[in-house]
């Protein structure tokens, strides 16, 4: 007989099980490069729709694989046994890890079957290599002997993955080309995504602390991690109206500046201090005003 005062074991997973692991809230953040890069072509009149779309399919499986690798890599060190969110599938017990790892491998299969498609349909075969080193990138993020988020990096990486790369990526597939406009879209959206990171791990400082992750936010400090929050919201904005303008909007890039609105509600939140389930609304309204971003500048850029 099974020892009753052992762990038990893993039940079978519903759908709000696999759409909490998924983190189903930071996927429109994945859209939003893909919206900015595809309003960068529009500008040089290289928007294709259907590539779009492809790169939209990527770009989501990307951040689903990411997000169950990392439930899982968390998991099984032990770093997510106490959180202040939501509970994760693999150390909450909900599903086996080896059944989260597996999901998280599937959804890359997933982004790389659709990256395969958009190669080909584009004539661009050598970003296969950028796509590999995506997966790579994704699942040593906590994944591995040295995990490089559990060093500080996670937001170096961010930047360049969810920023720079899917962003030119996205225009590249579509135009052949790459424009001023597209890399500057591309690094407002990189900042966005670098501060909802910085939110989460604001919020998870103590616990990490005690699991010995050394993420951005747990080296420098509660108070310089607000303010580096809000520098990079900043940032993004600054970057948003300079891409506009760039893309040749100049008439309509002034209407980005709306987007100041809620940049300064949720600085003045961060740095007054949110905690706990605050800051968990402030990662749900980051990763919408990322979204927010993406479809303003994709507009923008479209009309200019």
């Amino acid at each position: 007989m099974p020892d009753p005062s052992g762990p038990p074991s893993p039940s079978r997973p519903g759908l709000r099980e696999w759409a909490t692991g998924a983190r189903v809230r930071t996927l429109p953040a994945a859209v939003a490069p893909v919206l900015t890069g595809t309003g960068a072509a529009a500008a040089v009149d290289g928007a294709h729709l259907g590539r779009a779309a492809l790169a939209a399919g990527v770009a989501l499986a990307l951040q689903v694989g990411v997000n169950f690798a990392n439930d899982y890599s968390d998991g099984v060190r032990g770093t997510d046994d106490h959180r202040v969110g939501p509970q994760r599938l693999t150390a909450s017990g909900a599903v086996a890890p080896g059944t989260v790892k597996r999901a998280a491998f599937a959804a890359f299969g997933v982004a790389a079957v659709l990256g395969l498609a958009l190669c080909v349909w584009a004539g661009t075969w050598w970003l296969l290599a950028v796509g590999a080193l995506c997966v790579v990138a994704a699942w040593f993020y906590t994944g591995g002997r040295n995990p490089y988020g559990y060093r500080g990096f996670g937001e170096v990486a961010v930047f360049v993955f969810f920023g720079l790369v899917a962003t030119i990526g996205t225009t590249y597939t579509q135009a052949l080309q790459v424009t001023a406009a597209t890399v500057l879209a591309g690094s407002s959206i990189g900042l966005l995504a670098c501060a909802l990171l910085m939110a989460n791990n604001i919020r998870d400082i103590p616990t990490d602390v005690d699991a010995g992750k050394r993420t951005l936010a747990v080296r420098l400090g509660d108070r310089r991690a607000r303010i580096g929050y809000v520098a990079m919201l900043v940032g993004a904005l600054v970057l948003a109206v300079l891409g506009g303008v760039a893309g040749g909007a100049d008439a309509v890039a002034a209407a980005l500046l709306l987007l100041a609105v809620p940049v300064v509600a949720l600085s003045r939140t961060v740095l007054a201090g949110a905690t706990g389930p605050a800051l968990i609304t402030v990662l749900k309204r980051t990763g919408m005003l990322e979204l927010a971003f993406g479809v303003a500048l994709g507009l923008v850029l479209w009309l200019g």
